[in-house]
């Protein structure tokens, strides 16, 4: 990981030449920048230090590894360090002249207008540059393996996105990687055996560590056993401490599937832990229920809700635990992707029984999960399109709403401004019955509250004018409240006309 072949090359104007040509690592196009803004979804810096003859471009990534983009909208990682990647680059083509130039004569590439890379031209350069650069001749097959590895690593923590619409590159490779679930649920499947083996410090340290918990759920969900059960029974009864989630439902069935009469008694008490857990685990059957009755309440869920294949599950799924233990960056890139197939393609959200519907819920579990990440600007990616859906009035002022606030929360408060613009619109002229009560209910509140906290925004960021404006909208809204909506307002209303005096 050293920078000492680019030193050589930006203080040796030959050296500098031979990279340029004939192995297209230009360091005086660095100047240049890429074809368009760019970022990593990771949030590192990229240092530009050279480009190519066909608009791409090699940059620098903070641990030193070289990111290489093309002007085609593909990118990824060649080398640990620009060492690396120079000396797999010039060594590799060498390898590739050798194979296609097998038997042509020489000169033969200057007389057709291709250059030295079909001649003993490229032969020269390249044992004079990698003389000078101190690189040893290596078979290009470990060449291969270092590019291959290098590729290998481009996600999740090196993905290029685009700084202006904020979609990711393509990899560079067609390499197979493994599904998301593998290395989320690696540690999961790991507790599993430990409990499988009846290792006692095992046993309380996962029921008692909720992530480790549920990761351990759901590998035994994904691995079933028959000697699972006990396991399994002490795992549920400690779920059931974090009401209902998905894998108490996972845990109860699989205890439920055994048929143990037994256990009948312990899942009514899981059951009826809270309201929440009442409701998702209805139509339990009740102590005193046969064998079968048991197995078939548990199959039944089982086929509609669980399942043994963890390629049926929702990308949430894997996101989420992905994100509980902390692998950030495998989760943002996965629902980028995700993302990024729906912009590309909104058939996606098709409904199967209704081909001319659409059913947005997959936008807005997206910019959730992205809110989750505390990446507001995929977040608001996922929101606007999610807002452009929309069709009935109540929804496209929802939709609106949660738009303004995220705006507001990212410092975007000229955008949050229209949002909130475009809301009133909508009140005003709604198009259909569905808005008919909104002055009497919760949503009339948010709705005011929002521009309240907008304006106070406005106010923070010394821009008394767009305050004042936006103050005087929000007094309207309240006016239009009914007296028990109105009620949770006036506080804040208050304060903010206040803050908006201190800078008027």
């Amino acid at each position: 990981m050293t920078d000492h072949a680019l030193r050589l090359l930006r203080e040796n104007v030959r050296l500098a030449e031979l990279a340029a040509f004939p192995f297209n690592f230009d360091i005086g196009r660095a100047s240049h920048g890429h074809v368009e803004e760019v970022r990593l979804a990771s949030g590192g810096p990229l240092d530009i230090v050279a480009g190519d003859d066909t608009g791409g471009t090699y940059f620098v990534c903070a641990d030193g590894s070289l990111l290489y983009a093309d002007s085609e909208g593909s990118a990824g990682i060649i080398g640990s360090s620009v060492d690396e990647a120079l000396e797999i680059m010039i060594g590799l083509a060498e390898a590739e002249e050798d194979e296609e130039g097998e038997g042509e004569g020489e000169g033969e590439g200057e007389e057709d207008g291709e250059g030295p890379r079909q001649g003993p031209g490229l032969e020269d350069a390249r044992a004079e540059l990698r003389a000078a650069l101190g690189f040893p001749e290596r078979p290009a097959a470990e060449l291969e393996a270092l590019l291959d590895a290098a590729l290998l690593r481009t996600e999740p923590d090196f993905v290029l996105l685009n700084g202006t619409e904020h979609n990711a590159y393509q990899l560079l490779d067609s390499y197979p990687r493994p599904p998301l679930w593998e290395p989320v649920l690696a540690s999961g499947r790991t507790d599993l055996a430990l409990l499988r083996a009846g290792d006692p410090a095992a046993r309380e340290a996962v029921a008692e560590d909720p992530v480790r918990r549920r990761l351990a759920l759901r590998a035994a969900q994904f691995d079933r056993a028959e000697g699972d059960l006990e396991l399994l029974r002490h795992l549920l009864r400690h779920e059931a401490a974090s009401s209902m989630t998905e894998e108490l439902r996972v845990a109860a069935v699989l205890v439920g599937l055994y048929g143990d009469t037994s256990d009948l008694a312990l899942l009514n008490e899981v059951r009826e832990t809270d309201f929440d857990t009442a409701c998702g685990l209805g139509g339990m059957p009740e102590p005193g229920a046969s064998a079968e009755e048991l197995r078939t309440w548990a199959r039944e869920l089982d086929d509609m809700l669980v399942g043994a294949d963890p390629t049926d599950e929702p990308l949430s799924t894997w996101t989420d635990l992905a994100r509980d233990q902390g692998m950030t960056e495998l989760a943002r890139v996965a629902l980028i992707r995700d993302l990024d197939e729906i912009v590309m393609d909104q058939s996606r959200l098709r409904r199967p029984d209704a081909s001319r519907a659409l059913t947005t819920a997959p936008l807005r579990a997206l910019a959730r999960d992205f809110e989750e990440l505390g990446d507001r600007t995929q977040a608001l990616r996922a929101q606007r399109l999610y807002t452009a859906l929309q069709e009935t009035a109540w929804d496209r002022v929802s939709a609106r709403l949660d738009q303004a606030g995220l705006e507001r929360a990212d410092g975007q408060l000229a955008e949050a401004t229209r949002s909130l613009e475009a809301l009133r619109g909508i009140l005003a002229d709604p198009g259909d019955d569905s808005l008919r009560h909104w002055q009497g209910v919760y949503f009339g509140r948010f709705i005011a509250q929002e521009h309240y906290r907008l304006t106070h925004a406005l106010a923070d960021a010394h821009l008394p004018e767009e305050a004042r404006a936006l103050l005087t909208a929000a007094d309207e809204i309240l006016g239009e409240l009914s007296e028990n909506a109105a009620s949770g307002v006036r506080e804040l209303a208050e304060a903010t006309a206040a803050r908006v005096r201190e800078v008027s």
